[in-house]
């Protein structure tokens, strides 16, 4: 993803899968700890369900609207940890898995690094 993108700009903006389905509205961005770049999105996934966590690398930012290159059905199935708290590094690992993802930037840096820190907040 474009990583000159105010993560801010991206909350509220709608999220599509790779068929062109809507999945819902981005709630909040979650950026790394170590780069400040943004790392994962919370879809809000309808009015009375949850939010899923989908990967913003390799997903795009294109017209407005966030480009999730994976099935809504995978996406739907992502882990649930929550929202408005910060990602552990399991809990962020976990995520790679299920978007069969690499994590190996981020386990380079030892099992002490924080992950998922929320877009706007301060340390």
């Amino acid at each position: 993803m474009q990583t000159d993108i105010d993560p801010r700009s991206l909350i509220g903006r709608k999220a599509f899968d790779r068929q062109g389905a809507k999945i819902g509205t981005v709630d909040e961005v979650y950026l790394d700890d170590a780069t400040g770049v943004p790392e994962w999105a919370a879809v809000r996934t309808g009015l009375f369900t949850r939010d899923a966590f989908v990967p913003l690398e390799p997903s795009e930012f294109v017209d407005g609207a966030l480009l999730i290159p994976f099935d809504r059905t995978l996406i739907k199935d992502a882990p649930d940890f929550g929202v408005g708290r910060h990602l552990s590094p399991e809990q962020e690992l976990q995520l790679y898995r299920h978007y069969g993802l690499d994590s190996s930037p981020s386990s380079e840096t030892g099992p002490d690094r924080g992950f998922g820190r929320l877009a706007g907040q301060e340390e």
